[in-house]
């Protein structure tokens, strides 16, 4: 009864306080969503005008003639990196009219921007800070990243949706604080809000989030934000700027900058694939490259000073039964003050992220310390029935960020709070800083000062509003033509949708027959996830070149599963060197470089190191029956158990493993142990299991049932989901 009357009296206290104010918040918001429309209106009326959102039709040219064209070319802008904001500035000069060109030194999305909270979203903490500190600037930038952020889900609406956002309440007075800000966060965003925010009472919340602890539970408040897919969305937009005439091309690495008269004329680049060396000339250059702006800044002045400060952003992955499948949770305030996001995302679930200090490099890692912290917010918050498991993280993965300085500040110590634009002696221009949300407005921002600054004597962006690659005949229901018209299954086909849009048919016809009954066409390249092998071909011609391209930014696999992307690896490689002509060495080459990035960026090597550091901690009883199980395992007594044994035994009973079944048991072994376990390693991986260290282990789940079938004589069927 008390409990009932507390909540009661913290909603009374809430609407009270939104009460006091509530004629001019009405007024300011109806205000705020009359104008937006109208802007709406303005800005249709516009690109019609224009005729920039209409569908194009033409093919996209070959990574070769784009390679061609840069070399033989002037431009009017090049824009160096491929990142999201870089991206962004090709599409808004291409849309401009002029003669743009792009290159990155890795792939598109490489760095930061595909390694993102996933989030695109106005930063309701900025606006708390905003309304305490009665910092019109921090207003101001929340105001535009809310606007940004209903634009990016109207121009790309298949790759980005509304997501209901869950803060849990555990103190009777957080009821109301909480409830006022969120609101303020939806006054703020007048007609670019999304949905209304709502609360829920203790019952409610635990309906929709069973996940959460239950013991002092008050309440939740739940907003709204977006997510997208920010790999995806990166090449969309790059995709999109080709679409407009733009030239790009990845794997090109700018090694020195071209000047004349002392103004920056054009870039001296490296093709990173073959080695070849040439020269792209333009009439104004942007610097567009993130955590590296520091390293092209010093090559036009190398007395210049460093502004950019790194910090390193942790994500891990982690099962869908961790969260729901529709929605997220914020932790405002963790052990030490960060904020950790909670959220379904690909049918799994991300957590992170952190913020620590580190060096700028192409090949960031996760550590272990922050996967653990991540673990330990996470516990906190979910119901101690959820065993958090060390074994559970799927792949893990750094971001930098980079933080800036203002380099025309005298005080080079403070941060700026979003991002900057310089422009040097020399007339090259720097975008650095800022977040996802905004890279449409930063993008504008520098191309107007690029604009300026080489006299190029074109109109404003057309960007706001412009439809990206794969929006402009998209349906939220077009899947199920897929389904009917090409014979794909309906999870292939919901994939395809969400993230091709429109162009999802051109993929699905490129798809292979399955030979099955159903699905007709589309083959999996793992049977755990959605994607099939039209997707490897289909990136080729979007510029994937190599695996890693494939499985990290366009398939998103290594984000999601660092086991699965290492199973699949094989498919992709063989369907890329039939797409590229590659040879055997090339193929084992492409192999490599992938495992590396799997093993020191997606934290393969972190999830071995835990397994290999757990203490054997069983008991005498278990030590006891594991020997026993080991020694009949071991045929001929070498001293070790090998998949061979296991296969030779289950063949014997009538039980035949398949090739795809040996690769996904020799996955789990690793490569030191040259596909065997001896004694203390067999005991090591139980006690992994036994922990939770490892979540599972199909070479033990096998030896198992290998190993009962023997002492009992059991008769054993496989059934159609793998060993």
């Amino acid at each position: 009864m008390a409990s009932s009357w507390t909540w009661k009296k913290a909603i009374k206290v809430g609407a009270a306080a939104a009460t006091a104010g509530g004629g001019g918040c009405a007024l300011l918001y109806l205000t705020s969503v009359y104008n937006s429309d109208r802007k709406k209106e303005q800005v249709q009326q516009k690109l019609a005008a224009s005729g920039l959102n209409k569908r194009p039709s033409k093919p996209l040219p070959t990574r070769a003639d784009q390679l061609n064209s840069l070399a033989n070319e002037q431009f009017d802008v090049l824009i160096i990196g491929g990142g999201a904001t870089g991206s962004g500035c090709a599409l808004d000069a291409a849309s401009r009219g002029l003669k743009t060109a792009m290159v990155e030194y890795d792939d598109f999305s490489s760095g930061t921007s595909s390694r993102s909270t996933k989030l695109i979203h106005g930063g309701v903490r900025y606006l708390q800070k905003a309304i305490m500190n009665l910092d019109i600037e921090q207003y101001k930038m929340v105001k535009e990243a809310l606007h940004e952020r209903a634009n990016l889900l109207e121009i790309a609406p298949h790759l980005s949706f509304p997501l209901p956002i869950m803060l849990p309440v555990y103190k009777w007075w957080q009821l109301p604080y909480f409830w006022a800000g969120i609101k303020a966060y939806d006054l703020v965003s007048g007609g670019d809000c999304l949905k209304s925010s709502y609360i829920l009472s203790k019952s409610r919340a635990l309906e929709l989030f069973p996940m959460l602890k239950k013991n002092e539970l008050k309440g939740a408040i739940v907003y709204y934000d977006g997510m997208h897919n920010d790999a995806r969305m990166n090449i969309s937009i790059a995709i999109s700027a080709v679409r407009l005439g733009a030239t790009v091309a990845n794997h090109v690495k700018v090694v020195d900058l071209i000047k004349t008269d002392g103004i920056v004329s054009g870039a001296k680049v490296r093709n990173q694939l073959t080695g070849e060396e040439f020269s792209i000339k333009a009439k104004s250059v942007i610097n567009a490259t993130g955590p590296f702006t520091d390293s092209i800044r010093k090559m036009d002045d190398g007395q210049t000073r460093d502004i950019v400060c790194p910090s390193a952003g942790i994500h891990i992955m982690l099962p869908d039964y961790y969260s729901p499948s529709n929605m997220g949770l914020l932790d405002p305030a963790t052990s030490d003050g960060r904020v950790i996001f909670f959220l379904p995302w690909q049918g799994l679930t991300i957590a992170g992220t952190t913020d620590t200090p580190c060096p700028v490099t192409n090949s960031p890692g996760p550590s272990e310390s922050d996967i653990q912290f991540i673990l330990s917010e996470v516990k906190n918050y979910l119901t101690p029935d959820i065993d958090v498991r060390r074994g559970d993280v799927l792949a893990a993965w750094a971001g930098i960020r980079p933080l800036v300085k203002d380099p025309n500040a005298g005080d080079t110590a403070s941060l700026v709070r979003n991002h900057v634009v310089h422009v040097s002696d020399s007339k090259m221009v720097t975008i650095a800083g800022g977040k996802w949300t905004t890279y449409r407005a930063m993008a504008a921002e520098t191309v107007d000062e690029a604009v300026e600054a080489a006299q190029l004597g074109v109109g404003p962006s057309m960007t706001d509003g412009l439809l990206l690659e794969g929006a402009h005949n998209w349906a939220p229901t077009m899947f199920i033509r897929l389904v009917q018209d090409l014979g794909v299954d309906t999870a292939v086909a919901q994939h395809l949708s969400d993230t091709y849009g429109d162009r999802a048919f051109s993929v699905g016809k490129m798809a292979g027959l399955t030979g099955q009954r159903w699905p007709i066409v589309g083959r999996r390249i793992h049977q755990e996830f959605p994607y099939i092998d039209a997707e490897v071909r289909y990136a080729v011609k979007e510029y994937a070149a190599t695996a890693v391209d494939v499985i990290a930014r366009r398939l998103r696999l290594s984000f999601l599963n660092v086991q699965a992307a290492e199973e699949a690896l094989p498919i992709v490689v063989s369907i890329m060197a039939d797409e590229l002509g590659w040879d055997k060495e090339e193929q084992d080459k492409q192999t490599e470089d992938a495992m590396d990035f799997l093993r020191m960026q997606m934290g393969k090597d972190l999830n071995k190191a835990s397994r290999d550091n757990i203490p054997v901690s069983l008991t005498k009883a278990e030590i006891a029956e594991y020997v026993k199980r080991f020694n009949a395992l071991d045929d001929g007594k070498k001293g070790y158990i090998s998949i061979n044994d296991i296969r030779k035994s289950l063949k014997s009973q009538g039980v035949i493993l398949t090739n795809e079944d040996v690769s996904a048991l020799m996955a789990t072994i690793s490569v030191e142990t040259h596909g065997s376990l001896d004694l203390p390693e067999f005991l090591q991986m139980m006690s992994a299991i036994k922990s939770g260290t490892v979540s599972h282990s199909r070479f033990a789940k096998m030896a198992e049932m290998d190993y009962k079938a023997k002492k009992y004589g059991e008769h054993m069927e496989r059934s159609g989901g793998g060993v």
